[in-house]
């Protein structure tokens, strides 16, 4: 579909370009000779539009070779932007080059423009250095589950002024599902506002334990050979292509600790995808609490006063 619209556009740009040059040229012929002192103008008119399809043709070539390529989702958003973006730039470069007499009365204008602008729009100038900060520094990409001041959720758009996320957990959910809400927040809340990126080093996982009340006289051997047994099994039915004897680093870990009260936990602790955590926590319980249930001779739960 993106590359549909792609060539749809670079007809367009393309097809305007050839009638600009067209008019550019006809406008000379003696035909229009009545028109002989609006001349000089419609050509500088048509050449300037000329350039400024061109621009936007060369872009919509440009993007149509990003999204032919093997980019990740982020990287290829973040280039399209810096595309679009810079064929605004150039665009409205020619533009200024048109109404004014030369370049050095432009940047004058601009520079003016921009000093009285810089005090009017603080904010937004510095949500698009923001924008900037985010392109080269990479603190998140569009599919990052991020969190920041409170707002957790998967990144859907990254604008020049503003982040899109859809939300996760909220204030109607206990787990890390979708609320189905929308959350904006401007650009330049990163510039003072610690990130908190799920898309860490061990991609595409992260770390989550669940932890299960057993009383101090359970097998615990057995225990954790169940609950390493659950976490495996799901492991290598969620991901059969992935070899865990070559990726040790996402090997499940069992270990055990006190509770605040009178029994003992025996905590599971294994990797997953950062969107697949309520999930995958559910896969392992109905693996393991058959297992450990089955055996009641070497496991014991906590029940009324027997701890």
């Amino acid at each position: 579909m993106e590359k549909q619209h792609n060539k749809k556009w670079i007809i367009i740009y393309a097809s305007v370009a050839v009638v600009l040059v067209a008019v550019y040229y006809l406008i000379q012929l003696p035909l229009f000779k009545t028109w002989a002192e609006y001349v000089p103008f419609i050509r500088k008119l048509c050449l300037s539009l000329f350039l400024i399809s061109v621009i936007f043709l060369l872009s919509k070539v440009v993007e149509r070779l990003v999204n032919s390529q093997n980019h990740l989702e982020g990287d290829r958003y973040n280039l399209l932007r810096i595309v679009r973006f810079l064929a605004i730039v150039f665009s409205l470069i020619v533009a200024a080059s048109f109404l004014f007499q030369n370049l050095y009365a432009a940047a004058v204008s601009f520079g003016l423009i921009s000093l009285v602008l810089g005090f009017a729009l603080q904010a937004p100038i510095a949500s698009f250095i923001a924008w900037i900060y985010l392109v080269f520094r990479r603190s998140y990409l569009v599919g990052d589950r991020i969190q920041i001041k409170g707002f957790r959720g998967d990144v859907v758009e990254i604008n020049y002024l503003d982040t899109s996320i859809l939300e996760c957990s909220g204030d109607y959910l206990g787990n890390d599902r979708r609320s189905g809400r929308t959350v904006r927040f401007p650009n330049s809340l990163i510039l003072r506002e610690e990130i908190i990126n799920y898309s860490g080093p061990q991609i595409p996982f992260i770390w989550n334990e669940i932890p299960i009340q057993i009383a101090f006289s359970s097998d615990l051997q057995f225990v954790e050979d169940c609950l390493l047994e659950a976490a495996r099994q799901d492991f290598k039915t969620r991901y059969p292509s992935v070899d865990m004897r070559k990726h040790l680093q996402w090997e499940p870990a069992v270990y055990f600790r006190n509770n605040v009260y009178a029994w003992m936990e025996a905590v599971i602790s294994y990797p997953v995808e950062p969107t697949d955590t309520t999930e995958r926590r559910n896969r392992i319980l109905k693996i393991a609490l058959p297992l450990l249930n089955a055996a009641q001779e070497k496991v014991k739960f906590p029940e009324g006063a027997v701890r």
